[in-house]
């Protein structure tokens, strides 16, 4: 019998670079043809492009069930919060002299924290196999990425918007896989 548990043993933060590297700049969804379970999650999202290549980014999607698919979900929405709160919103921070734009990247900080504890979370209730909670606690993620968002309102061209765009994305994702689990629509 396999085993489905799944850890955060792997330093995500090590891979997260890569991870989302992969999720820009690659298109590993073009070379293959989405399986019936990818396609049917994907048609729920806004996005059906970017979500087959969030869940292509990983090798097991092919061939993955919808608790594989679950796992896949979070793990790049957790890789993704984490990558930009521990990377780039750092490095921001440093090279950012203004008093209220440093604030609002404080702000940001402080909100990818929450998300990757909330997505972190998600991920150990699928270790655990409890699923009702999957659906809140990636709309809390998401949430945090709408209020990085707020922090920035009246700049022309704030500095996370794509990555608080794919976060919510992402999110997005694991709230639609989540509802495979509670019959929720």
């Amino acid at each position: 019998m396999s085993n489905r548990y799944h850890s955060f043993s792997v330093p995500f933060h090590s891979l997260a670079f890569l991870v989302c590297f992969i999720l820009v700049h690659a298109s590993p969804a073009a070379a293959e043809k989405p399986t019936e379970l990818v396609d049917k999650v994907c048609n729920q999202t806004s996005n059906y492009t970017f979500c087959v290549e969030a869940l292509y980014s990983d090798s097991r999607a092919p061939d993955a069930d919808s608790y594989t698919l679950a796992f896949i979900s979070f793990g790049v929405a957790y890789s993704n919060a984490n990558n930009t709160r521990d990377y780039y919103i750092a490095e921001l921070v440093k090279n950012t002299s203004g008093l209220d734009y440093h604030y609002r990247l404080e702000t940001c900080s402080h909100d990818y924290l929450r998300a990757v504890s909330k997505l972190e979370e998600a991920y150990n209730d699928l270790n655990s196999e409890t699923f009702f909670g999957l659906a809140e606690l990636a709309g809390i993620a998401s949430r945090a990425s709408d209020h990085c968002q707020d922090a920035f309102k009246g700049i022309s061209s704030p500095p996370l918007g794509s990555r608080n765009g794919d976060l919510k994305r992402l999110c997005e994702i694991g709230a639609t896989i989540a509802k495979l689990f509670t019959g929720s629509s």
